[in-house]
């Protein structure tokens, strides 16, 4: 049963991920809203939402070790997996000024989430630290983007490739969308937590470990998805610059609104090991951009040889 609960929450997480962006997407242009507004904030938002769900109801639910491990294993899915696979098909650019921007907030993130995972908690405050500092992040991306036409035009795109070819074709629909979305999400982290809290219950494993590999996993697979079909159709819309603002919004919107609710607190065992490689993958792709240009089918092979790695020595924790 708790496998049943883990695959119907992974699809329901996919479809009300996609429904929601979708309709998200056409709700703001019904309301005639800036492309910019709409692609970082609405896009952006709307694609971490499976794993903000999924945390909130892990911490909600009494197992903070799911949030936690949630945001690492998920950063670094991102970057290993599904920039890995990505990069097999079609080699991933980065835009070096950017990568300059929020290669600096991303680091800056990280500083924030390793201090708070020393001191154990991330409390009310400083999940509103968190928030704040992403609010201000997003106001200084709809400023600084609104000046040139290419970025106004680079975000335009972006949001709608993140419609389906079907979109809703009125306001009324697109709200209906919009809900229907964020009913399915709701239910999917309800079904893939309860899952997983099972599994870790019942086999004696911590729900770090179930966080950081069946969670982290489940709630990449959206970005997994979309990285293979771009691939596949050989377009080069995934960047570096979108799996950096992933990981930004997943520390800084996922910890600081999952904190909020309830304080979360942080165990300890990710700063022996998980915190240090979701850091070195950081590293690695503000770094390897500016050395080789583009990530290319190699370095997406490495990087797919290190994410099982990776999880080969979370295997041997168990």
């Amino acid at each position: 049963m708790s496998i049943a609960f883990i695959l119907a929450g992974f699809l329901l997480l996919m479809f009300g991920g996609d429904t929601l962006v979708t309709g998200a997407v056409n709700v703001a242009k019904r309301l005639n809203m800036p492309a910019i507004v709409i692609g970082i904030v609405l896009v952006g938002f709307g694609t971490s939402v499976p794993e903000l769900l999924t945390s909130v109801q892990a911490n909600m639910q009494g197992y903070p070790g799911i949030a936690v491990g949630n945001v690492i294993g998920s950063n670094i899915a991102n970057i290993l997996l599904v920039a890995g696979a990505g990069a097999i098909l079609v080699p991933i650019v980065a835009d070096k000024g950017d990568l300059q921007r929020d290669g600096l907030v991303l680091g800056l993130s990280s500083l924030m989430f390793l201090a708070a995972a020393y001191s154990g908690l991330i409390s009310y405050g400083l999940g509103l630290l968190f928030v704040v500092a992403l609010v201000v992040y997003v106001a200084y991306l709809v400023i600084s983007t609104r000046r040139t036409a290419r970025e106004e035009k680079k975000a335009l795109q972006d949001a709608e490739n993140a419609t389906v070819e079907d979109p809703p074709k009125s306001l009324g629909m697109a709200i209906v969308y919009t809900l229907g979305g964020i009913a399915l999400t709701v239910l999917g982290a309800d079904l893939l937590v309860r899952g997983a809290t099972d599994i870790a219950t019942n086999y004696g494993i911590s729900d770090t470990i179930i966080g950081l590999t069946i969670v982290a996993i489940g709630t990449s697979l959206p970005e997994l998805a979309t990285a293979i079909m771009a691939g596949i159709r050989g377009q080069s819309d995934i960047s570096v610059g979108n799996i950096i603002g992933s990981n930004i919004y997943n520390i800084l919107a996922i910890l600081g609104i999952t904190a909020l609710i309830k304080p979360l607190v942080i165990d300890p065992s990710v700063l022996n090991f998980d915190i240090w490689v979701m850091l070195a993958s950081s590293a690695a792709l503000l770094i390897l951009p500016f050395i080789i240009g583009t990530i290319g089918r190699k370095t997406g092979i490495v990087f797919l040889i290190a994410y099982a790695v990776y999880l080969y020595i979370l295997y041997l924790q168990i």
